[in-house]
């Protein structure tokens, strides 16, 4: 193997040993900060303030109403912010943000998604970027962190115990999970990517003379306070129009491998805080197994292609390194790439548009898994307990017995919730790709054409119904019609699972556990992790195929 390839895997196996090492005292933090009754200071003064009994704990419908409220709040304010930029302070000159686009921004950031339609740099100045993007990367994080803690509850308790139906207190849970998540480690990895050469600065610019001596102006930001939880968080959107390309956002090889540590952090300990709490650890390390899997199968599918390129860029000496950095190469950039999209996160270190048809299929499919490999921040330990049920449930029909899954009985309607789930996303990318194929002005906001061109069009929609973010970037998206359907598809693919999932924990928190029987199914070991695996690939084979077929598979063996 050549010295390139040593050094990927290198990288590849720095990162698992850094997961490796905070994965039991991370994962076993998080289940005690949603666990003890013991409110911080600083908490309890929050509490005051919104006037929030921190003892009353809620049934799914007041939660999933409360969570709604905020996001709609949420939503009204960040857009208000960018149509007012013009009379901020720090705004660096920029105007207010076209209503379209605006509305489009205040939906993504709300949903975790953070696509820009924009370029960064040129539209938004300091205050909208900090007081209006960074805040939603708290805070839509720890909405998905706080679904998933619900949705556990929902199996650790049972009728009769005396908070059965009830899966906590939602202000509470967002409370703690940005107190004692989400801004000390943010916090921590900013002062550690700033002293690796990430630049975090409230000037709106430096002045520098050129070569060829002309002046230019190279744009400053408070880039690594937004660096850190963006990965963190999973969100994605970043300060500059070239993400975590540019330099100032991820300067070398160091500050690449971190980034792609904070994407993967929490949702992998999410899988040891599972198993805590539900007092079976083994059940997290085979979550977490389904999760590896995919994520090193696909992991293997991108670099190989990017290594093996086809057609033209196979006869032409460094053509498979365009569209990525030269100080990352092949394999950081694989790395980066199956990260990104098998969490929520939607960063790039590198073009997705230019990665080879086979590499841009093992990135789309990571998303059309419903990004579960390990998924974003909270969102993948709930849609692997979604399919988990879904497994169980299949396995139940196939031995004629009723399906059992962590002690609760599973009925029709607790089948229903987690189909409705898992199959929202499909059908928002399917509708949504179909319908701007098939509108006659989609063909000119496409770079290309034929299969690669389709693809531009399917990787957008399955991004927004997937509140991932990151884009072929060869599809503009400015349009009224793209601004507004991939903002509604990105509000639909975020809140109708989130729902579907709150109400499944109110179910399961209210019904009665069984005891294990001799018709039991064990959910843990070998063999039920290759039916969960299976699962995901047979739902996602059976939805994605023929899209996939004429997209990415169909340009990788034609090139």
């Amino acid at each position: 193997m050549s010295s390139s390839v040593w050094a990927g895997l290198g990288q590849v196996g720095l990162l698992l040993v850094a997961l490796a090492v905070v994965y039991r005292p991370f994962g076993d933090y998080m289940a005690h900060v949603f666990t003890s009754h013991r409110h911080w200071r600083v908490e309890k003064l929050i509490y005051r303030v919104v006037r929030v009994d921190p003892e009353t704990e809620q049934r799914w419908p007041t939660y999933a109403t409360a969570l709604l409220a905020f996001s709609f709040l949420g939503i009204l304010f960040l857009y208000a912010l960018q149509r007012l930029q013009p009379l901020l302070p720090l705004s660096f000159g920029h105007g207010a943000v076209p209503p379209a686009m605006a509305f489009n921004t205040a939906l993504s950031f709300m949903t975790n998604t953070n696509w820009q339609s924009y370029v960064p740099e040129q539209v938004l100045g300091a205050t909208v970027q900090m007081a209006g993007l960074t805040l939603k990367n708290f805070t839509s994080a720890a909405m998905g962190i706080v679904v998933a803690i619900a949705l556990i509850r929902g199996f650790v308790r049972s009728r009769g115990d005396r908070s059965s139906g009830r899966i906590g207190n939602v202000w509470v849970d967002m409370v703690r999970a940005v107190v004692r998540i989400l801004i000390p480690v943010a916090f921590l990895f900013a002062i550690v990517l700033v002293g690796l050469g990430v630049t975090d600065s409230l000037r709106s610019g430096v002045g520098i003379t050129a070569l060829d001596g002309t002046q230019h102006t190279l744009t400053l930001f408070p880039t690594a306070s937004q660096e850190a939880i963006k990965e963190l968080g999973t969100n994605g959107g970043g300060i500059y129009n070239a993400n975590s390309a540019h330099p100032f956002e991820n300067p070398n090889a160091w500050t690449n491998l971190i980034e792609i540590f904070l994407e993967l952090v929490i949702p992998v300990s999410l899988t040891r805080t599972f198993g805590t709490m539900v007092g079976n650890r083994r059940q997290g390390y085979t979550i977490l197994s389904v999760m590896g899997i995919l994520w090193g199968g696909m992991l293997a599918v991108i670099w190989w292609a990017e290594l093996h390129p086809t057609g033209i860029a196979a006869r032409l000496a460094g053509a498979s390194m365009e569209g990525k950095e030269t100080r990352f190469g092949i394999a950081a950039s694989s790395l980066f790439a199956n990260t990104t999209t098998g969490t929520s996160t939607g960063a790039v270190d590198a073009m997705h548009d230019s990665f080879s048809g086979l590499g841009g299929f093992g990135t789309m499919t990571n998303m059309m898994f419903g990004e579960i490999s390990p998924g974003g921040v909270g969102t993948g330990i709930y849609s692997m307990l979604v399919f988990a049920i879904i497994a169980v449930f299949l396995a139940g029909l196939m031995v004629g017995r009723t399906p059992e899954y962590l002690g609760k009985k599973l009925g029709r309607k607790e089948v229903t919730f987690a189909s409705l789930a898992m199959l929202a996303m499909p059908l928002l990318v399917l509708v949504g790709a179909g319908l701007a194929i098939a509108l006659p002005g989609s063909p000119s906001a496409m770079n290309n054409s034929g299969a690669h061109g389709f693809s531009e069009v399917l990787y957008a929609y399955t991004s927004a119904a997937n509140n991932n973010g990151s884009a072929f970037a060869g599809l503009t998206v400015t349009s009224n019609f793209f601004q507004s359907t991939l903002g509604l598809v990105m509000l639909f693919g975020r809140f109708i699972p989130i729902l579907a999932v709150l109400a499944l924990a109110g179910g399961l928190a209210s019904a009665r556990k069984v005891p294990v029987s001799a018709g039991t199914l064990p959910t843990t070991g070998p063999l039920f992790a290759t039916m969960l695996g299976a699962t995901v690939l047979l739902v996602a084979a059976i939805v994605f195929i023929p899209a996939l077929a004429l997209g990415p598979l169909a340009e990788a063996l034609t090139s």
